[in-house]
C-alpha cells in the first residue's frame, strides 16, 4: 500500500479552508462598526440633500404666493413637514424689487432624523417670481 505523496509517514493534513471556520465571523464583527458608520454618514447626506430640496420648493411656493399678494410665510410653511416647519425662517419682503418678488427660506438640517436636533449650519432656498399684485 502506498502512502500519499508528501506525508512522510504522517496522516494527511486537512485542507487549509477547513481550519478557517470562524474567521469570517470574526472579520464581520470587526467590520460591523465601520459598516454602520458608513450607513449613518450616507443617511445624513440624504437628509442634507432633502433639506436643500425642501428649502428650494418652499421658497418657490412662497414667491408665487407673495407675487400675487398672498401670505408668503404661510405658503412657505404650508409646503414643509414636521420638524422642518417648526424651524423654518421664511424671509418675505413687503413688496416687489425690480418687478420681482424675492423670497429666502432658511431651514435647519436634522441630525439622523427630524426632531432630534440640528446640524450647526443653515440651508437656504432662494426664489423669485414676477410681481403680479397691485402696484405699490
Amino acid at each position: 500500500m502506498r502512502r500519499p505523496v508528501g506525508t512522510h509517514g504522517r496522516a494527511p493534513r486537512e485542507p487549509r479552508c477547513a481550519r478557517d471556520g470562524g474567521q469570517v465571523a470574526v472579520e464581520f464583527v470587526g467590520m460591523l462598526p465601520l459598516i454602520l458608520l458608513t450607513l449613518v454618514l450616507l443617511w445624513q447626506c440624504v437628509l442634507v440633500g432633502y433639506t436643500y430640496t425642501l428649502a428650494g420648493n418652499a421658497a418657490d411656493e412662497a414667491a408665487r404666493a407673495g407675487a400675487v399678494g398672498d401670505d408668503c410665510a404661510a405658503a412657505a410653511r404650508r409646503h414643509l413637514d414636521g420638524a422642518w416647519r417648526a424651524r423654518a425662517k421664511p424671509s418675505c419682503p413687503g413688496g416687489p424689487s425690480g418687478g420681482m418678488y424675492r423670497v429666502r427660506v432658511t431651514l435647519k438640517v436634522p441630525v439622523l432624523f427630524p426632531g432630534a436636533g440640528a446640524l450647526p449650519f443653515d440651508v437656504n432656498g432662494d426664489a423669485a417670481a414676477v410681481w403680479e399684485g397691485a402696484q405699490p
